[in-house]
């Protein structure tokens, strides 16, 4: 206002601002046009948020449990709760009640191959004798009932030994069943826990016996993210990963200053909800950044929190899109058009089968 207009306003010509109010009015003025211009300017990573745990790609690597072989008792334990193992080492042994069990088996089975070689030469005689009868009722010597009846007893002969061998299989897989009393490690681990049985406790055929870990094993990172996210996930997106225990700090919208963070990238995704109503996301290491920390820094089963990186927008529209509670921005795989929708993805593809 010029100084003419003022002398038409004595009450405000008489006011003097403070220069401390002056000042921060400027201040205000120039945070407010900083704001609009890096809004509008700076760039801003989207990203779908998650949580998990690590994990063992290949099922085999995962944790397991030892089970007991056969029924019987614990008669040795070889192992304690933390005992690293290899490959055939020992964990327990089992004994069946009957400690003579093992040799009347054996001896079940000598007894067998005896009667099977007895009449094997038995039904040799038997068959032999058929031919005489047979010669003979052709020459008018015999009758043909003499004839039939030697046949008669080689096929008695014949059914025996089926069935004396079909008993020494059920013997010899008993037998083997019996011998298979010494559990042993699958591979190289460790034994995580060990059940609390001892030599008075019967243990049946697949009873829990110890749990096992395998020491290798190719580790990824189970996400669980919101279905409203998982739409626009797709194989081959980056993932930032916050281990457990591992220190680290996290900018959502600038990837490359965070620090402490690991990337990794989608390998699977399920196609339907867990029973948390969340969808699962596997994520293993990128093969062009740094490897993920190794045991005893991060283990199988520590806890994650993840990012998946989805496209890159304005700091304005991501708080636009924050204030309405919109969904991320999508950018279809190939395309370089930002907020190219499903809809225009479903004409295009229409305008192509057309023509």
């Amino acid at each position: 206002m010029r100084a003419d207009d003022l002398r038409h306003f004595p009450t405000l010509a008489r006011l003097q601002p403070p220069r401390v109010m002056r000042a921060f009015g400027i201040l205000t003025v120039f945070a407010i046009v900083s704001i609009i211009i890096f809004s509008a300017v700076v760039p801003w990573v989207q990203t779908a948020p998650g949580t998990g745990t690590v994990i063992a790609l290949d099922p085999r690597d995962r944790q397991q449990n030892i089970t007991a072989m056969v029924n019987g008792r614990i008669d040795r334990w070889f192992v304690t709760d933390g005992s690293a193992v290899k490959a055939g080492d020992p964990i327990a042994r089992i004994l069946d009640i009957d400690p003579q069990l093992l040799d009347r088996l054996d001896s079940q089975q000598r007894e067998l191959r005896a009667e099977i070689t007895a009449a094997r030469d038995a039904m040799a005689t038997a068959t032999r004798d058929v031919e005489r009868a047979g010669t003979l009722f052709r020459e008018g010597l015999a009758s043909r009932r003499d004839w039939e009846l030697a046949q008669i007893k080689v096929a008695d002969y014949r059914a025996k030994i089926a069935k004396s061998e079909a008993d020494l299989n059920a013997v010899v897989i008993n037998r083997q069943r019996q011998s298979v009393q010494l559990i042993k490690a699958p591979r190289a681990g460790r034994i995580m826990r060990v059940e609390a049985v001892d030599s008075a406790t019967m243990v049946k055929q697949g009873d829990v016996l110890a749990t096992f870990v395998p020491n290798e094993s190719q580790r990824v990172v189970e996400l669980y993210v919101d279905g409203r996210d998982i739409p626009l996930i797709f194989v081959g997106r980056r993932v930032r990963l916050e281990f457990e225990g591992w220190p680290a700090i996290q900018f959502s919208g600038w990837p490359s200053v965070a620090r402490g963070l690991f990337d990794g990238q989608v390998t699977a995704i399920d196609i339907a909800a867990s029973s948390n109503g969340l969808f699962r996301v596997l994520v293993s290491p990128a093969p062009d950044r740094a490897p993920w920390p190794t045991e005893p820094a991060v283990r199988l089963g520590a806890k994650v929190r993840g990012w998946v990186l989805m496209d890159t927008v304005k700091v304005w529209f991501e708080l636009w899109r924050l204030l309405n509670d919109f969904p991320l921005q999508f950018t279809r795989p190939g395309s370089a058009t930002p907020g190219y929708a499903a809809g225009d993805a479903a004409k295009t593809d229409k305008a192509a089968d057309a023509k």
